[in-house]
């Protein structure tokens, strides 16, 4: 049952924890962006900018959402925009085999923290990949994979 004594660790779970697996989809299309020779530009959060580093935009409600865009590639191919949109969740899944290695082979301690890390990155691999439409040019990643690989249609700027 979830009590008052429970309230520290939901605060970093959802202040600390969720926004670290959103850095982490967030790079993943970076990634994928910068291989084939794009400029991008990241969006963590919602709201007034806080600050930016570099490339990396943070803003006042930090903890819902992020955004990645990024410029015309190199080469334009389908199949690279398709990668670029299944970078979030390949990073996010390769988050949850690093840190589940980690803990097997006794380098990190089975900690809260590190469940909870798992648990956000598993939630963002599944509800990512579904194929919704969050409309106005807003879709899942999977909808924008099916997009570019069906239609070719191209988004620029994307969860």
């Amino acid at each position: 049952m979830f009590s008052l004594d429970d309230m520290g660790a939901f605060i970093w779970a959802f202040f600390i924890t969720l926004p670290l697996t959103l850095l982490i989809h967030t790079a993943g299309h970076a990634f994928f962006a910068r291989l084939f020779g794009s400029k991008t530009s990241l969006v963590i959060g919602r709201g007034a900018k806080l600050c930016r580093v570099k490339n990396l935009e943070i803003r006042r409600f930090y903890f819902i959402d992020s955004a990645c865009h990024y410029d015309d590639l190199k080469r334009d191919r389908r199949w690279k925009h398709a990668l670029i949109y299944a970078g979030g969740p390949i990073f996010n899944l390769l988050s949850i085999f690093v840190v589940n290695g980690l803990i097997y082979h006794g380098i990190l301690p089975p900690h809260l923290f590190f469940y909870q890390f798992v648990y956000f990155s598993i939630y963002l691999v599944f509800f990512s990949i579904l194929p919704i439409d969050y409309g106005r040019e807003r879709p899942s990643d999977g909808k924008a994979i099916y997009d570019v690989l069906k239609f070719g249609k191209v988004y620029k700027e994307f969860d």
